[in-house]
């Protein structure tokens, strides 16, 4: 019911004509999967993103008192329905495009943005991405788009330094989603440890359709057979907390390293088996004694009655709100020149835009899910008894990857 009444709600606010009184707003589109096996993701992505516009509404919004106003589309998970979506999104006179989450829509979305810039520069937009494609900062890179979400190989980075501190481990397991993410992940993981570790055996390697698979036991017997010390994943979504369970029920004692173990429902549907058995890169945790979030979790708990995830929604959003006070416009042209090397100090730490690829830089932290304990775990997840620890917590300049982006800018406004 609930879910129901949310995308209607979305629907309806997706076709309702921008108008206001006073001071026009600033639409943003967001496009998310918001049907199909990934709905769950998009409607979080939404309700996360709807919290942050609203604290920077609520603090005067941009430019002296113009609104933030938030736009969903369902993207269905689909390259083809979110480049089709962008005729719509520019007809409504939209020129920011904020995106989530898979990354083979994200690449083909950054160039289709691209094209229509170049046909019609006086409708471009500006693409604020959240996924993980190495190529969107790298070899496809574009002026007009930035990623808000660290690439594959920063996460891998972060999950197999802490990996290579754990003596005991010699046998790995890969298993990884067939497209351009689980790809890029299943090609890291395997490069890292050959470097870090090269006395740690890759015992397993499976790719298998996202969000497709509804019984994992298959490949958790593929698992088993292989007796590894560490499954590593990329995994997210149904495709994890279904891997997960699977393996549980058939009570394999292994442990899960993954780049995506914090989505909405993921500690609910995996239950006790992600209990000191899952270890995850993370933007931050509710362990973490920072106050803003802290507040920001009771917010969001309150009025949506799910966990708060910290998405990298509040970045994009943040930063894009700075970019368009220091450009002092909402031309994507101008703020775009004000996004490249935009620093921000965020609620974990300095965050940073660099401008030869337009990819944001941040602290990570390396977390388990383990057991409330009331003293340093006093916060479960979704209402369990699953807590989160830090392990580790990685700071931006241990990110920091090379690129190979050849930016070609437009002239400065």
């Amino acid at each position: 019911m609930y879910k129901s009444a949310l995308f209607a709600l979305i629907t309806l606010l997706g076709t309702m004509p921008l108008t206001g009184i006073g001071k026009e707003p600033v639409p943003i589109a967001l496009s998310v999967p918001l049907s199909g096996p990934f709905a769950s993701v998009g409607e979080t992505e939404f309700q996360h993103a709807q919290l942050y516009v609203d604290d920077v509404n609520a603090r005067g919004g941009v430019l002296g008192g113009r609104k933030l106003e938030l736009v969903a589309f369902d993207n269905k998970n689909s390259p083809q329905e979110a480049i089709l979506q962008l005729s719509q999104i520019a007809d409504r006179g939209i020129r920011f495009v904020s995106f989530c989450c898979a990354s083979h829509i994200a690449v083909p979305m950054s160039e289709a943005i691209k094209r229509r810039n170049e046909r019609e520069p006086e409708r471009a937009m500006l693409f604020l991405a959240s996924a993980g494609d190495q190529d969107i900062t790298n070899e496809k890179c574009s002026f007009w788009s930035f990623a808000f979400q660290g690439k594959a190989e920063m996460m891998m980075t972060a999950l197999t330094n802490q990996l290579a501190t754990q003596p005991g481990v010699k046998r790995v397991y890969l298993i990884n989603q067939d497209y351009q993410w689980g790809q890029q992940n299943q090609r890291f993981a395997r490069e890292m440890l050959a470097r870090k570790r090269p006395d740690i055996q890759i015992v397993g390697n499976d790719l298998h359709p996202p969000g497709k698979v509804r019984d994992f036991s298959p490949y958790v017997a593929k698992i088993r057979a292989a007796k590894p010390d560490i499954v590593i994943t990329a995994n997210w979504g149904n495709d994890l907390t279904l891997l997960v369970k699977a393996a549980g029920e058939s009570g394999l004692q292994v442990s899960f390293y993954t780049v995506v173990g914090w989505l909405y429902g993921t500690a609910t549907v995996m239950g006790d088996a992600a209990v000191d058995r899952v270890v995850s890169v993370w933007r931050w945790h509710p362990n973490l004694s920072f106050e803003t979030e802290r507040l920001a979790r009771k917010e969001y708990q309150r009025r949506y009655n799910q966990e708060y995830y910290l998405s990298g929604n509040r970045l994009t959003i943040e930063m894009l709100a700075t970019a368009i006070d220091q450009a002092g416009s909402t031309n994507p042209l101008r703020v775009a020149y004000a996004l490249e090397g935009l620093r921000l100090e965020g609620n974990i730490g300095e965050v940073w835009m660099r401008p030869d690829d337009h990819q944001l830089f941040e602290p990570l932290y390396v977390v388990s899910l383990t057991q409330v304990n009331g003293r340093d775990i006093k916060y479960g997840l979704e209402g369990t008894q699953t807590g989160t620890r830090t392990l580790a917590r990685i700071e931006m300049a241990d990110t920091t990857v090379p690129t190979r982006c050849e930016m070609k800018r437009p002239p400065r406004p």
